[in-house]
């Protein structure tokens, strides 16, 4: 009991006894309660026996909330996945059992009592349409120990002590990926802390283009190549290693974490559309980051509506000419091609007339950032993801050399962008890991430093919780991003679980930013403080590469079929 001027101490034990077997034993009630919803789900938006768009639609709320309690679900499924590799290992140590359990019982009393889709917005299980019996499906024993007893004030005050003794850790708990991409990870966080962090807040506050000079020594490190196959240039490497990399370039600053994005996205796009003379020409030069992409795919009218896009391409000779506007379009100016898409089939109307040029163009300067004839652009100020700046562009006749049709076939442009999806929204969930993890690294230091009535505010145990959940849900988006990328390397379809991880890793993102503030006080308002940008730059995260409404949307048309 608390008495006048003690601290209060809890009687139970940190560490749950038999915690696998415990977390084992929850996650086939979570299953269930998964199962019921979406078949519950899929009855009240099916018409005439198929599910219906215009029904969904109509049900929303409902279907999104699917989609989180589907991500909730899965993310627990890779958290014990991962638990039992460490176990087996010998790895699953004090660190990563609090993790385990505050994760599973932080999660599962959301799934029972609400799920934060966003700081505004919670779906309960009422609002998919589960009545008080399907929800009895959670009262299950190991269900209830760990709600009651995983994630409480104890378990998080001693995660947070064991994270200063371990502080030189580059992550917080084991990964559990293998020795060669742990070798990977080291190599660019030593890159990150040497080469980045100094300069990021400063190129921030400037709104600077990243240096040429950071790109090079990247392209001598291999990152445009990374996973380009060998036969092309590359080094033919998984996209586990491109996660790796990513996530850690954005601890840096999310700004370096996606120059490689842009490669590898359209690298993919040429992979999977393109000729074997396409292949030939651009691949070696993206992997060595001789050229530099750019996708130019967002209208100023269409957003995430690419079916309604009005820019046209109309053939001259063998050539195209292209006019129309783009909009949102990264590190324009100073690229060499633009993954363009455009519409071929002027009588079309949605998709099916769209196509995807290798629009070749001069680097600009600051001075004279788009110097190609038929090109205009501005640049778009924003409030943080600045370090390749965003622009409106305009095309006027811009002229695109027939050989530069991807694929050599008008109207496949829609498709060949959705074979990218995948490997984008894993690229974004590894960005937003990065980002997130580097929230808890400014805040945990501040904490540590900051003394507000005789001691560390990281003594305070709201302060402390509050990095003891970034370090979880980190480590939960983290499992959940790892999964989709292993999905990738082994040739599944991995469209769902893509989507997850980006959908919950931009949440954590944004979380662990905004609670990293909060532990700045006043002093993360001011601008001087990198805790400032990193709220910024984690705000883009929930919009680009499919907004997280978007993306629910996605999750839930293919979880009902």
């Amino acid at each position: 009991m608390a008495h006048d001027g003690q601290d209060i101490t809890m009687a139970e034990p940190v560490i749950l006894d038999d915690l696998l077997a415990l977390t084992g034993a929850a996650a086939a009630p979570a299953e269930a309660v998964l199962a019921t919803a979406t078949d519950k789900l899929r009855a009240e938006v099916s018409r005439d026996g198929r599910v219906s768009g215009a029904a969904i639609e109509e049900h929303q709320c409902a279907a999104h909330g699917l989609a989180w309690l589907a991500t909730y679900v899965e993310s627990l499924r890779q958290m014990q996945n991962w638990a039992t590799r460490l176990n087996e290992q010998g790895s699953f140590g004090e660190v990563e059992q609090l993790i385990h359990q505050i994760a599973f019982g932080e999660y599962l009393w959301q799934i029972y009592g609400g799920i934060q889709m966003n700081q505004g917005e919670i779906i309960r299980l009422q609002d998919i349409g589960l009545d008080q019996d399907d929800m009895r499906a959670l009262m299950e024993p190991a269900v209830m120990t760990l709600t009651q007893n995983g994630n409480t004030q104890a378990a998080r005050m001693r995660l947070v002590a064991l994270m200063q003794e371990q502080s030189a850790n580059i992550t917080v708990g084991a990964s559990g990926l293998d020795e060669e991409l742990e070798m990977i990870r080291e190599q660019f966080r030593r890159f990150a802390i040497d080469k980045v962090e100094p300069h990021a807040h400063d190129w921030h506050l400037k709104d600077e283009l990243i240096p040429m000079e950071i790109i090079e020594e990247l392209a001598e490190m291999g990152v445009f190549g990374l996973t380009i196959p060998e036969e092309h240039g590359g080094f033919g490497l998984s996209k586990a290693s491109m996660v790796v990399v990513s996530e850690e370039l954005s601890r840096g600053y999310i700004g370096v974490g996606s120059l490689g994005t842009r490669s590898e996205i359209a690298a993919e796009l040429i992979l999977c559309g393109g000729t074997d003379a396409q292949k030939a020409h651009w691949l070696p030069k993206l992997s060595s980051a001789e050229i530099l992409p750019t996708a130019v795919f967002t209208e100023p009218n269409t957003g995430s509506d690419l079916g309604s896009l009005r820019t046209r391409a109309v053939k001259d000779g063998d050539d195209y000419r292209i006019t129309g506007n783009k909009t949102w379009i990264t590190h324009a100016a100073r690229t060499h091609v633009m993954t363009l898409l455009a519409r071929t089939d002027p009588d079309s109307k949605d998709h099916r007339g769209l196509s995807m040029f290798l629009a070749e163009k001069t680097p600009g300067t600051d001075e004279h950032p788009f110097p190609t004839d038929g090109m205009s652009g501005g640049e778009i100020e924003v409030l943080g993801y600045r370090g390749m700046k965003e622009y409106e562009l305009g095309f006027d006749n811009f002229h695109v050399k027939g050989e530069n049709l991807l694929g050599g076939e008008e109207g496949k442009g829609f498709k060949q962008l959705m074979e990218t999806f995948e490997s984008a929204r894993i690229q974004t969930a590894a960005r937003a890991i990065g980002v997130a993890q580097s929230a808890l690294d400014v805040s945990m230091q501040y904490a540590i430093d900051r003394k507000q009535f005789g001691k560390s505010l990281i003594d305070f145990p709201r302060v402390a919780s509050k990095l003891a959940m970034m370090a979880v849900e980190i480590m939960v988006a983290r499992q959940l991003t790892y999964f989709s990328a292993w999905e990738k390397d082994h040739g599944h379809r991995c469209d769902l679980e893509a989507g997850m991880a980006k959908l919950l890793g931009a949440r954590v993102a944004w979380a662990a930013a905004d609670n990293g503030l909060q532990i700045h006080g006043g002093n993360g308002f001011a601008m001087e403080y990198k805790i400032s940008r990193i709220l910024c730059d984690a705000r883009i995260l929930n919009i680009f590469e499919g907004a997280a409404e978007i993306q629910a949307q996605v999750i839930t048309r293919r979880l009902l079929g």
